[in-house]
């Protein structure tokens, strides 16, 4: 059963992700075409696309469970010693659950297609900046004005469901799934400790989220886990293993995408300190759903946070991420490039538009650059954390994840009260989740629990 888009989208992106996989797609287009709407033939060729074999040449190894990504993995430090008072803390994950909000709420509005791919032959980093020129906010440095020239002259508009994070408008960290699985995943670690595996996240899901609160691959694997298990089944069964992997895959062309690695943070925070653990977390989450370069992006996230909390090098944040995946995959192949073109880069517009035309090959939703952006943004911005976040959404692609990614990164680093007051006033400690007992709730209060849990967990690991 096709979940996200019609069985004919799905077919047409599998054909995309087995190619990028390294599989020979060569006469698939043809092959599609001919399948018109007949369902029937699509599924025949989905099957045929599914079983395609990696071609011997593709230089990438990329395994998707946690034993062969750790043999396949650098060295790194895999445990941090930080020495921090019990209020340093608290400042540290108050600063990132801060951090993550005001990156999520800039680039909320902006994600629209128009500024996420681009339009009219002009890539999405340019139609946003001509967002702020047409109101007067260029450079930014505050929210997203709801107003534009922009949207006269060129014909842009932003998401219409970004209202409430406009610059006028923003008085707290509206619904967002980027905040909301953050959420889950402090709820998770609540109840279930560092005891915990894909199963329950299957279970969180559908105790906590409805069908049209997920996307792309959480769709997919949201509507697959309803076919293998039932509401009432709360025991892991003993071949679950078997059933994860095709809850994560079938009929999920999308399994490489951004999804798990939006949902890394509540489980870094958990685990600040310790990149390795945060991986590992990460890694339990995103195999729920995804695959390959999809888990290993949640994977680089989760590390480079829970390292934040302990390094302020953002340079070493990036060399800890990517000592947590292979060394021979495809994001670490990305990353390093987009590390070198971060180190070389002359100011900030020169950054976005190689990074632009480095990775723009990929879905604006694609695990891979997005997390270049996030590194690149990172390794510019060089600890400021105005720059860090706002060249994260200059970028394009997809602005509010990113955002949030760096912010959260730039909060552990900094802490809450070195964060620009010009931002984090806006959003007057409060966000709104969209989740039984978080609707609305105080940042600070989200922080205080990510702190409490992670001082369990710290006793027990």
């Amino acid at each position: 059963m096709a979940g996200w888009d019609s069985l004919k989208y799905l077919v047409q992106f599998e054909m995309i992700q087995r190619g990028e996989e390294g599989c020979n797609v060569d006469g698939f287009t043809e092959k599609l075409s001919q399948a018109g709407d007949d369902e029937e033939k699509l599924m025949e060729l989905y099957e045929e696309i599914a079983v395609l074999p990696v071609d011997p040449s593709f230089p990438y190894d990329e395994p998707s469970e946690l034993d062969e990504i750790r043999k396949q993995r650098p060295s790194g430090p895999r445990n941090l010693h930080a020495e921090l008072t019990d209020e340093q803390w608290l400042d540290r994950f108050y600063g990132a659950w801060l951090g993550r909000a005001v990156g999520c709420a800039l680039g909320k509005p902006l994600e629209a297609l128009c500024f996420m791919e681009g339009s009219d032959n002009r890539a999405g980093w340019e139609n946003i900046k001509l967002w702020f020129e047409g109101a007067d906010a260029w450079p930014i440095r505050g929210y997203t004005p709801g107003r534009s020239r922009a949207a006269e002259q060129y014909g842009l508009q932003l998401a219409p469901y970004g209202k409430k994070s406009e610059r006028e408008q923003i008085r707290f960290m509206e619904s967002d799934d980027d905040i909301r699985y953050t959420v889950l995943g402090l709820m998770l670690l609540e109840q279930k400790g560092a005891d915990w595996d894909s199963w329950d996240i299957g279970k969180l899901w559908h105790n906590n989220l409805t069908y049209g609160q997920v996307c792309t691959a959480e769709t997919q694997a949201y509507l697959n886990f309803a076919q293998v298990t039932s509401f009432f089944e709360q025991e892991e069964p003993a071949d679950w293993a078997v059933k994860n992997n095709w809850v994560r895959t079938h009929l999920n062309p999308y399994r490489e995408w951004i999804g798990a690695q939006i949902r890394a943070d509540g489980f870094a925070y958990g685990a600040a300190g310790h990149p390795e653990l945060a991986a590992e977390f990460a890694w339990r989450d995103a195999s729920f759903s995804h695959v390959k370069n999809g888990i290993y992006g949640e994977m680089f996230v989760a590390a480079m946070i829970a390292a934040a909390f302990a390094e302020s090098d953002a340079e070493k944040l990036v060399e800890i991420g990517l000592s947590e995946i292979p060394a021979g995959c495809r994001l670490s192949s990305d990353i390093h490039r987009a590390v070198d073109i971060a180190r070389k880069a002359k100011d900030q517009i020169d950054l976005v538009r190689q990074i632009w035309e480095a990775f723009n090959r990929y879905n604006p939703v694609h695990t891979n650059n997005n997390a270049a952006l996030v590194a690149a943004s990172l390794i510019f911005a060089k600890g400021d954390f105005e720059t860090a976040v706002t060249t994260s959404v200059l970028g394009g692609w997809d602005t509010d994840c990113n955002g949030a990614t760096v912010g959260s990164v730039m909060g552990a680093m900094l802490g809450a009260q070195q964060l620009p007051q010009s931002w984090t006033s806006k959003l007057n400690d409060t966000l709104y989740a969209e989740v039984v007992g978080f609707h609305p709730i105080r940042i600070s209060e989200c922080a205080q629990r990510s702190y409490d849990v992670f001082r369990r967990i710290r006793q027990t690991v």
